[in-house]
């Protein structure tokens, strides 16, 4: 846990402030999906930059209704503006055209690349609106995520700068605490609206055992063996792109 989390909440609004400074933008946008991540970005974010250069956006696709309440909840705590763009048809007609077109030669990985491409519009949605309004793309994922790969490239791990990258969800919830996230936003269950399981049910680890190996390298045997793999496999999502170098 963060030892002294008054010195290091002014660590990271003091950062994002000079960022945003530095790149003279207008504000940022971020993806309020009514959970402790986003929330917890926004509630810094908005001490950072205060109120009316804070855009948060619910994006529901086939969501979960209880979500987009949980948004308004977050948005209304700290008192910024809530848009919403509802994706469900255009998503619905994405597929329907690219099915059209390919034959899937394995369902998993059908199923897999069909609920990647809901984050990945999501995306390009906030980057619409970032461009168009002059903000920044703030991003939401924290260590535990990244370090197993449980993000979409080009979906959520997608954005400008990140306040919560280097803290394990423990440590994220410590600071969404400490900042005034509703207790109805910290005590849910984390998941991400998509695939209809809670994260830790389709990780098949916790987010408490990717954090002890993330800060030991140690954890229960099974819980060990599984990140492992999953680290392994997911180091193109934490790595620059490939260039090749030219010799001549």
């Amino acid at each position: 846990m963060i030892k002294d989390i008054s010195k290091e909440v002014e660590g990271i609004i003091n950062w994002i402030k000079d960022y945003v400074e530095k790149i003279s933008v207008n504000g940022v946008v971020v993806g309020n999906s009514g959970g402790k991540d986003s929330a917890t970005v926004i509630a810094l974010a908005t001490k950072a930059l205060g109120k009316e250069r804070v855009l948060t956006v619910a994006m529901p696709c086939n969501s979960i209704k209880a979500d987009i309440e949980d948004a308004k909840l977050v948005a209304d705590t700290f008192n910024v503006p809530l848009i919403k763009v509802d994706l469900t048809e255009t998503y619905r007609t994405f597929e329907k055209e690219v099915d059209n077109v390919i034959k899937p030669n394995e369902e998993t990985r059908h199923k897999e690349a069909k609920i990647n491409a809901k984050p990945r519009l999501r995306m390009t949605t906030l980057y619409y609106i970032a461009q168009t309004l002059n903000y920044l793309v703030i991003g939401t994922g924290n260590k535990c995520e990244a370090v197993v790969g449980y993000t979409t490239k080009w979906g959520d791990n997608a954005h400008d700068f990140n306040p919560i990258g280097d803290f394990t969800v423990d440590e994220v919830l410590q600071i969404g605490e400490y900042l005034g996230v509703p207790d109805k936003i910290i005590k849910k269950a984390p998941n991400d609206g998509l695939g209809g399981q809670t994260d830790e049910e389709k990780l098949g680890v916790t987010y408490k055992q990717i954090a002890e190996y993330i800060k030991t390298g140690k954890t229960d045997e099974k819980a060990l063996e599984i990140i492992k793999k999953k680290e392994l496999a997911s180091k193109h999502k934490r790595e620059p792109i490939p260039v090749y170098e030219r010799r001549t």
